[in-house]
């Protein structure tokens, strides 16, 4: 099973949505969502959506990170309808033993049945605390950092779930002209061997957590695809005239012919790049967000199939 890892942004969770009504009968993908936006809007309609079509999903209750930091008590009241239903976990991010002591007594004081926690690098197997939160019987899945193996002994009652951060970003857009291609992710070959229940990652996003900028001078698409019988690529096609911000629309058309050409050359398509395909033969200039969603979706769509 692959758990991606996303922020609760417009364009995340619309990839999200349109990946579950085509994938609801036959999905090997267990998004987590961390909210960061102001308004709860999206993020309901997402969640109906999924529920809609028996989608299974997780929300961080105690978000790191965004406009929800620290707002647990705002998004249980928000979304309490979705957060009991038996497609939806609850998520928490854990770290130090004062953060891990305040996620467990919050779990105490509710009814949860299907708890999901994420760790921290700097959580500390030794921790007795640690102990009595993984002793609950409401956690299911554990998101671990392969390196901590002590951490990994203590959970073979658990769902143990492999979190690794494996997009490489850039300083500026048009440095991925140095970088046509680069390995990704073997993990979905070999993560049941290592004896973890699935593998997680921030799909074709930066771990870095941003709430937006400007208008790039380049137009930088990133899409990923099966390079071999066990390894997925991801490709990064770049506009060419970078000079300044203008002409947006000239900027994808350069960057989308790349990628039409490349997937058609493959030969390999799904949903998702069929939609990037329609706007660059129809002239169209969708917008980043959108870019942005066509990204995420693909890459969904690509794990599930190899999965």
């Amino acid at each position: 099973m692959y758990y991606p890892f996303l922020r609760g942004k417009q364009f995340e969770l619309l990839a999200l949505r349109e990946f579950s009504e085509i994938y609801s009968d036959n999905c090997k993908i267990f998004p987590i969502i961390e909210p960061v936006s102001d308004s709860f809007n999206s993020l309901k309609i997402a969640c109906k959506k999924f529920n809609d079509n028996k989608f299974n999903y997780a929300i961080v209750l105690n978000p790191q990170v965004g406009g929800k930091k620290g707002k647990i008590k705002d998004i249980e009241s928000e979304l309490e309808e979705y957060l009991h239903q038996d497609n939806c976990y609850v998520a928490f991010i854990i770290s130090n033993d004062l953060t891990i002591t305040k996620v467990l007594e919050h779990i105490k004081s509710k009814s949860y049945n299907n708890v999901l926690i994420i760790c921290d690098r700097s959580v500390d197997s030794s921790s007795s605390v640690l102990d009595e939160l993984f002793s609950l019987d409401c956690v299911k899945k554990v998101l671990i950092d392969d390196n901590n193996r002590n951490l990994k002994r203590k959970l073979k009652l658990k769902e143990v779930i492999r979190f690794d951060d494996k997009f490489k970003p850039q300083n500026k857009n048009a440095d991925y002209l140095a970088i046509p291609e680069e390995k990704f992710t073997e993990e979905h070959s070999y993560y049941s061997d290592e004896n973890f229940s699935g593998f997680a990652d921030y799909t074709v996003l930066a771990s870095e957590y941003t709430e937006g900028g400007m208008l790039p001078y380049a137009v930088a698409i990133h899409l990923t695809y099966k390079k071999n019988d066990t390894e997925i690529w991801i490709r990064h096609f770049v506009s060419d005239t970078n000079d300044d911000r203008s002409n947006i629309q000239g900027k994808f058309s350069e960057a989308a012919g790349k990628a039409v050409s490349f997937f058609r050359a493959i030969p390999y398509t799904n949903s998702a790049i069929d939609e990037l395909n329609n706007y660059y033969d129809n002239g169209q200039y969708p917008g980043l967000g959108v870019l942005k969603k066509i990204s995420i979706k693909s890459h969904l769509e690509l794990v599930n199939s190899l999965l």
